[in-house]
């Protein structure tokens, strides 16, 4: 049984309609049902979080990962057996801000589009993680305009990973952060963005506020 018969089983099972489903969930009712006929398969994570969330089963069942109990259980038995699995509690309502510097103190109106629930359970990491709505096609093919990124607040991060930084203090960007000796190189995956490379004194200018921890794609 493929992810989306489950999640339609799921919902039948428990008497909700698409439409209830989609907007408990805030997806369009049609790229609800082009889960539940397979016509999109690559789910969002935080979506299946959500629609397992409501649906009062585990993310695993959804997935197919939970292991059957007999070959003589039925999908209702199996419905069944998966509710409550989920601890609610690690289901955490996280804030997406409308651009990379909100949510940072950089702005003085910090404006909250909507609250996104994701599935973590470490309190400290659920306490620094906010989501932005990235604005631009400088990370694309990776990030695209209108994707949600998780973010994970922290001062610093390796050579080689992308990150949230902040230019001079307002200026907010998500780039691949890069260390010399004495400088640092933010770089976009788009080819037409150069390279922004800062040396010595101005290497003071850059301040790293987060590291991207996953890109949550817009299928709207």
């Amino acid at each position: 049984m493929t992810i989306g018969e489950r999640i339609k089983k799921a919902r039948e099972t428990k008497g909700i309609s698409q439409t209830e489903l989609a907007n408990a969930v805030k997806i369009s009712k049609q790229n609800l049902y082009k889960y539940e006929n397979n016509i999109i398969t690559n789910i969002p994570s935080d979506k299946i979080e959500a629609i397992a969330y409501y649906l009062e089963v585990s993310p695993a069942f959804l997935m197919g990962w939970e292991d059957e109990k007999t070959n003589n259980d039925t999908i209702d038995d199996k419905i069944n057996s998966a509710f409550n699995v989920l601890d609610n509690k690690y289901l955490r309502q996280i804030p997406v801000y409308e651009s990379v510097s909100a949510g940072f103190g950089a702005y003085a109106d910090n404006t909250i589009l909507e609250y996104m629930p994701l599935y973590i359970r470490c309190d400290y990491e659920a306490e620094n993680t906010l989501c932005i709505k990235v604005v631009g096609d400088s990370m694309y093919p990776k990030i695209e305009d209108g994707d949600i990124i998780q973010v994970e607040k922290q001062e610093s991060v390796d050579s080689g990973q992308i990150a949230v930084v902040l230019l001079d203090g307002d200026e907010g960007f998500v780039k691949k952060v890069i260390y010399g000796a004495d400088w640092i190189e933010l770089h976009s995956f788009n080819p037409e963005y150069k390279t922004m490379k800062f040396i010595g004194p101005e290497v003071q200018r850059i301040r790293v506020v987060g590291l991207v921890k996953k890109v949550i794609k817009n299928f709207a």
